[in-house]
């Protein structure tokens, strides 16, 4: 009989050698990029090409220690005949039951949103209203496509479903993974094949043909203390401070729950230059708070196909924009603030399509806020002169309410 001596314990300290050993060889593959532009990446920025490269690296590292792709659904809206889908596929380790657990309890601060690697080319499948479609990510790991559906006014459930992104053999991986220790999350586990076909479910706001009002809404302080874009205080807002240590705009929520009470089914939608990785957070934010749920329309995060830096006023242009091409039966209530260009903004849009609008509300900072948001003190926000639509402006959403209410756009105040 043939005895196997006992294998030798792995040294003291072994896990946390091999980490050291893997991260300085991702810093190597790091330094020796090629960042000469390939035949598909013709016109791609230089801080693109960067992203993507280091992205690259640090995807492949979190697929060796059982990472795998996951899909991630945003609230979306649609019309007659459509729906306009939004999601992103990330590399993650749990289900999604899991998640939905940790979701309900966890307080999360906020720089771990923007720690995400996003699957580019990732093939998804959508399910909405009986139908199944597939659709491919971009570069950034984002879905934002149109598809043709017909579901009847309301509330929908919709579900992104991706991988297994390829056939795994179990043991090789099984044995790759005993090498990979990770004293800050439990450890590395072996994802089941069950959780590489990976499903994320949201909702989807169907408008009806009617003519109707909508209540589109920016979000730094408009719904939540945020003092925006002052880069030191807009930094520990999105990245240090719990989420659950976000103060909401005094009357806001109020506000937005009276407009929903007596216009039942109108869409609310929520408009920001905020980036998608604090959706989530936003999402949750605004449950806690009071808001009626509602779409997100945000940004990307990082550097774009033509530069470092995203121009968060066209993105807020070409979004009111889009919503008065594909929702024409829809008259808009906007809400923002003073410390940003929304002001402007509103004015440009109620100028182009004073038909689209029925109301302007302006909260108006406080000089602190204002001090901090712009860095100069600002002149108090009044209606432009020519303006066609009730203008109003006020400290909170109390205010705010009041002469909504004085100017016919609300019934009760």
């Amino acid at each position: 009989m043939i005895t196997r001596e006992p294998s030798p314990a792995p040294p003291r300290g072994g896990a946390r050698v091999r980490r050291r050993d893997e991260a300085l060889r991702d810093l190597e593959q790091l330094r020796e990029l090629d960042l000469t532009p390939r035949p598909d990446e013709h016109g791609l920025h230089r801080a693109a090409r960067v992203e993507d490269a280091v992205k690259g690296v640090v995807g492949a590292g979190m697929r060796r220690r059982g990472y795998h792709a996951r899909a991630v659904a945003y609230p979306c809206y649609g019309g007659p005949g459509w729906v306009r889908v939004l999601g992103r596929v990330l590399l993650g380790r749990e289900g999604e039951a899991a998640e939905l657990q940790r979701d309900a309890v966890r307080s999360v601060r906020g720089w771990r949103n923007f720690l995400t690697v996003p699957v580019a080319g990732a093939e998804v499948t959508v399910h909405v209203g009986g139908r199944r479609v597939r659709l491919r990510t971009d570069r950034g790991g984002y879905l934002d496509e149109v598809v043709e559906v017909d579901l009847p006014p309301g509330e929908h459930p919709i579900t992104l479903t991706v991988g297994p992104d390829h056939r795994v053999d179990r043991e090789a991986l099984e044995e790759a993974l005993e090498h990979v220790a990770d004293d800050t999350e439990g450890g590395a586990e072996l994802a089941p094949e069950a959780a590489r076909e990976h499903r994320g479910t949201s909702r989807v706001v169907v408008v009806g043909p009617q003519p109707q009002l909508g209540l589109l809404s920016d979000i730094d302080d408009t719904v939540v203390v945020t003092r925006l874009p002052r880069p030191l205080l807009a930094a520990y807002n999105s990245f240090v401070l719990n989420e659950k240590a976000r103060v909401p705009v005094n009357g806001m929520a109020e506000m937005y729950r009276q407009f929903v009470a007596e216009n039942p089914g109108s869409p609310v939608l929520y408009l920001s230059t905020g980036a998608w990785n604090v959706a989530p957070t936003m999402t949750r934010f605004l449950r806690r708070s009071g808001y009626p749920e509602g779409p997100l329309l945000l940004t990307d995060w990082g550097p774009t196909n033509t530069g470092w830096f995203r121009d968060g006023s066209a993105h807020k242009r070409d979004s009111l924009a889009r919503l008065a091409r594909e929702l024409p039966q829809v008259t808009w209530l906007l809400v923002g603030d003073d410390g940003q260009h929304d002001p402007q903004l509103y004015a440009e849009f109620v100028a182009a399509a004073p038909e689209r609008v029925a109301g302007v509300a302006i909260r108006r900072l406080t000089p602190a806020e204002q001090l901090l948001a712009g860095g100069r003190p600002l002149t108090a926000t009044s209606a432009p002169a020519d303006s066609r639509v009730p203008w109003v402006s006020g400290d909170n959403g109390f205010e705010l309410m009041h002469r909504w209410h004085r100017a016919g756009l609300l019934r009760d105040a």
